[in-house]
């Protein structure tokens, strides 16, 4: 009976709120939330008068109001769980309009009352740093706060309540260590001015000519869907990447690569596009178990001041893994109702497999509209890779290798965006629209920012450098995305001193950023032992020049136009002068490709993939010496177990993959075989897979019928 007294007691001394000035959020209010000593009352006042609002404290005004006697006083009458009940009980009476809020640590911890507040304004979730928290409820003298039993520690307790706090923000403010109460106000202010202008965060064509081009304003969730701008640009952001200064960076030094994915993409995704419990859900099944690292994307010493990123712990054994297993779930949710999707990917090897794995992670509904078709060379892919494209048994999805190179399945796809006449067929005939995963996809390049970030953080971690000093990084090159994305990650506010890129003997970028000159003119495609990078159509290379170039879209449509039509095109002096600022480029050999893997295998054990040696070897030659050089390790030296075996100088070479990776695990102290992709080859079946001719109309072809079978089915 005395706690239905109290709750009745409760009721009868609700109070209404009201404000009737205009604000940010109209009539919504501004709700704070964040553990004891985030600031929340402080700052909540500070925001109220900077916007002339009304500023409520639930623990002053509305429970202390309710109960007539201090919250800590009732704490210690009831207990925590009659506490946490009376407590939720008074913030569903109360109500508030266009008021900053300042909700107690513990409101989060009951699902009814944070419901109820939650649907009159927006929840701002002031995010610091656990040990800020310890060292203010220390000088605040409290030792005990909700749900703290006898022999749990406060750092338990905080760790406990964060997944109630991420699970009802809409916005996050991350607060830097040792930033004042009125730099946090600040951050509140603009977080909230963000979530409001949802129409500043669109996205442009990279060949858009500016102001009056055209009227639509294209959203995230647009060009995860549409893939390639319908002019023929790629899309990047209207205006500039989001960027953290050095003591948010500082943040995420120990967190997880979750978390830090999380953080990140959160600044680069607007809550209307994708809600930040959503995107929470996502990262945390792309990143986790899948992987057979738990640090996901780790950073190892390798030798002198090189370190190898190792990006190849995911399903498939390659970097790729790292966007694709979290690009299907945010293209998925993207998608509008009503319609069947085909994703059309072009692969030189890695791309196809990780498209495959990720794309069948979808279930129900999802998965059913979704249809995955991947082109790729037949004699341009390792033989594993091939198995791994081809061995994919799930019923929407399906590879098709092709009688050419990579760079005839990329154009052909492209092509196939540019007709609208075939988009429209398969529209009306089918009700399926085509999308795309390669890396011209924006929400395929976005997921790879996080990695260059995370490796930088991680170093920093380790003590090998502090934050603010420089790196560089040294990326195997072939479609610029993993370039691009290390740009991005610069513009984020990582020190990355400068990009090198790393091109085998197809050496059509380490040319350009040499001479100012892309030329395709009688320049065939000859294959390596590297045969990611064996591309001469570097289609992310469009957003690197838009960027240089200060967002000339006139500039971009006519040198890319040039590209199309005549195989070449020249920048002029002063954007090449703009371009080297960014990046240095080289190439290498075959020969010293597998030199630089016998190598470093003699010094340290470790076996690097041909890729890895490829950004060696170009390290070795441009990078100076005077700070640590990150080598993206793109793949798993499993994939090319052929070339490795040369290398290395190994006889009597096993003819089944299987027991060709077991031969090289005896020969490597690292990295150790990667389950997934043995388990691939332990299981794989012996059918054959589909060759077609170099032709675009046979290419069509295949389209139509992989949406025949995929969505056209009599059940």
């Amino acid at each position: 009976m005395g706690l239905l007294n109290a709750l009745r007691a409760a009721r009868s001394t609700s109070k209404s709120w009201l404000c009737t000035k205009a604000s940010l959020l109209g009539d919504k209010n501004i709700l704070l939330m964040g553990p004891p000593g985030a600031g929340k009352t402080t700052v909540g006042r500070i925001v109220a008068h900077r916007l002339g609002l009304p500023a409520v404290d639930v623990d002053d005004d509305v429970l202390e109001t309710a109960w007539k006697m201090p919250v800590a006083a009732k704490l210690v009458e009831v207990g925590g769980e009659r506490f946490l009940e009376e407590e939720g009980q008074a913030l569903c009476n109360f109500s508030s309009s266009g008021c900053v809020v300042s909700l107690t640590g513990s409101n989060p911890l009951h699902d009814a009352a944070m419901q109820h507040v939650k649907e009159s304004g927006l929840v701002v979730y002031l995010d610091v740093d656990g040990e800020d928290i310890i060292r203010r409820l220390a000088r605040m003298k409290v030792n005990r706060i909700v749900g703290q039993e006898a022999g749990v520690s406060m750092r338990d307790i905080l760790r406990y309540r964060k997944r109630f706090y991420e699970k009802w923000l809409d916005v996050r403010v991350l607060c830097g260590t040792g930033d004042t109460v009125e730099e946090v106000a600040e951050k509140v202010v603009k977080a909230v001015e963000r979530y409001q202008s949802h129409a500043a965060e669109t996205y442009i064509s990279t060949r858009s000519e500016g102001v009056g081009s055209s009227n639509q304003k294209t959203y995230f969730s647009d060009v995860v869907v549409e893939g390639l701008a319908t002019d023929g640009g790629l899309y990047v952001p209207k205006n500039s990447f989001p960027h953290l200064d050095a003591r948010e960076w500082l943040r995420l030094v120990d967190m997880s690569y979750p978390e830090r994915a999380l953080v990140l993409l959160e600044k680069c995704v607007h809550p209307l596009d994708v809600s930040a419990l959503d995107l929470r859900t996502m990262i945390f099944k792309a990143y986790g178990s899948n992987f057979s690292s738990e640090a996901v994307a780790p950073v190892k010493h390798l030798i002198h001041n090189q370190y190898v990123l190792e990006l190849f712990h995911g399903p498939t054994a390659s970097f790729k893994d790292l966007a694709l297993q979290l690009m299907p779930q945010l293209f998925a949710h993207c998608l509008p109702p009503m319609c069947n999707y085909l994703v059309l990917v072009a692969t030189s090897g890695d791309t196809g497999s990780a498209v495959l794995s990720g794309f069948s992670r979808l279930g129900g509904a999802d998965g059913h509209r979704t249809g995955v078709l991947v082109f790729f060379p037949e004699e341009g892919v390792s033989e594993i890779q091939k198995l791994q494209m081809t061995s994919c048994g799930e019923s929407n999805a399906r590879a098709v290798s092709v009688l050419s190179d990579f760079d005839f399945c990329q154009r052909s796809i492209k092509r196939m965006f540019g007709e609208s006449g075939l988009a429209g067929y398969l529209a009306v005939e089918y009700g399926t629209v085509l999308s795309t995963a390669n890396s011209i996809n924006w929400a395929r390049l976005l997921p790879q920012v996080v990695y260059h970030s995370s490796a930088y953080l991680d170093l920093c971690r380790d003590g090998v450098i502090k934050f603010g000093e420089p790196v560089d990084v040294c990326i195997p090159t072939g479609n610029f995305g993993n370039a691009m994305s290390a740009v991005y990650a610069k513009q984020m506010g990582i020190p990355i001193r400068k990009v090198i890129c790393a091109s085998n003997h197809n050496r059509v970028v380490a040319d350009f950023i040499t001479t100012g000159e892309y030329d395709l003119r009688a320049r065939p495609l000859m294959l390596s032992h590297s045969p990611a990078i064996d591309i001469l159509k570097s289609s992310n290379l469009e957003r690197f020049v838009h960027h240089v170039s200060g967002g000339d879209g006139r500039l971009v449509k006519e040198l890319f136009t040039h590209l199309d039509t005549q195989q070449h095109f020249r920048v002029s002096e002063h954007l090449l002068g703009r371009i080297r600022e960014e990046v240095l480029a080289g190439w290498c050999s075959e020969d010293d490709c597998l030199a630089a893997i016998q190598s470093v295998h003699a010094q340290t054990g470790y076996v690097m993939d041909t890729h890895t040696a490829v950004a060696k070897v170009v390290a070795d030659r441009l990078q100076d010496g005077s700070c640590p050089v990150v080598l993206c390790s793109t793949a798993h030296y499993g994939k090319f177990a052929p070339a490795v075996f040369k290398a290395l100088q190994i006889q009597n070479i096993p003819e089944d993959p299987v027991e060709q990776l077991k031969k090289l695990e005896a020969k490597a102290s690292g990295p150790e075989t990667h389950r997934d992709m043995m388990k691939c080859l332990e299981e794989r079946g012996s059918k054959g897979h589909r060759v077609c001719q170099a032709e675009y109309s046979v290419l069509v072809e295949e389209v139509e019928s992989m949406i025949q079978d995929s969505f056209m089915k009599v059940l």
